[in-house]
């Protein structure tokens, strides 16, 4: 399946900023089940691109000169082929590494009581997808119902989510478990014009490979996903990220369409 991205960000603020720097993760890897057959950044400025721990390809944008608004955008088309494998493209780190609580995944009582619910001592993969739907259960998908700052224990007092708080509860629960699990940002293919192309899942260390699992979609198979970075949750992923001085009040517009070549498009 050949896909075709156009990524738009726009931030727009009330007063002028003086210096912003923007660590953006929008440039994914080639591996075997993704080829990247072309990508590129537009920018306001020129940008460093290094690799982050994670082997995450990262641009550090950096604007020096006063400015009211900045305008990001990555396109590309790739070919994603569903017989390869998946996971093992830049792994630069231990999958054990992915054992450690963050911020976003502190587990409490409530995500321990979770967990242990549905992952016995020795946990499988089938365990894994009741999971995946006991989360799913807990926390109908519900767009706007949750924001960027709340952690596991939040998103599922709340009672309803987005794909990033699926995936911060089922990281949570996985990792308390004993299972190394890491949080994914990318795009997402889908037929259905109510979701959005931008999306997160986890992959779990288990049986000596990672496995791919979207609580939202109560999937496990990166069929229809374009993988852009990986990390320990969402702030280590997200595909942009940036500080600022000045500038007062910000605006936020961002769109992502992806589109097959056959002309289906989300």
């Amino acid at each position: 399946m050949r896909l075709i991205i156009d990524h738009q960000t726009r931030y727009h603020y009330a007063d002028v900023v003086r210096h912003s720097t923007q660590y953006l993760r929008l440039t994914p890897h080639s591996s075997p089940r993704q080829q990247i057959l072309s990508w590129q950044l537009e920018l306001p400025g020129e940008a460093t691109c290094t690799t982050d721990g994670y082997g995450n390809i990262l641009h550090v944008l950096s604007l020096e000169s006063p400015h009211e608004g900045i305008l990001i955008r990555a396109r590309g088309e790739v070919e994603i082929r569903d017989d390869a494998p998946d996971g093992e493209e830049h792994s630069l780190i231990s999958p054990l590494s992915y054992l450690r609580p963050t911020a976003l995944t502190h587990p409490t009582q409530a995500l321990r009581d979770l967990a242990q619910s549905c992952l016995p001592e020795e946990p499988t993969l089938a365990d894994l997808q009741t999971l995946m739907e006991r989360i799913l259960a807990l926390m109908p998908y519900q767009p706007g119902s949750t924001d960027a700052t709340f952690s596991a224990d939040e998103a599922l007092a709340s009672g309803s989510g987005v794909c990033q708080d699926h995936t911060h509860v089922f990281l949570t629960c996985c990792r308390h478990a004993g299972l190394p699990a890491r949080y994914v940002s990318g795009y997402l293919y889908s037929q259905d014009n109510s979701h959005v192309a931008m999306h997160a899942w986890a992959e779990v260390w288990i049986e000596a490979r990672w496995h791919t699992f979207d609580v939202t979609n109560q999937a496990c198979s990166p069929s229809e996903h374009l993988k852009l970075a990986v990390g320990m949750d969402y702030l280590d992923a997200c595909p942009v990220r940036g500080v600022r001085y000045g500038g007062g009040c910000e605006q936020l517009q961002s769109h992502a369409s992806v589109t097959r070549l056959d002309g289906q498009q989300q």
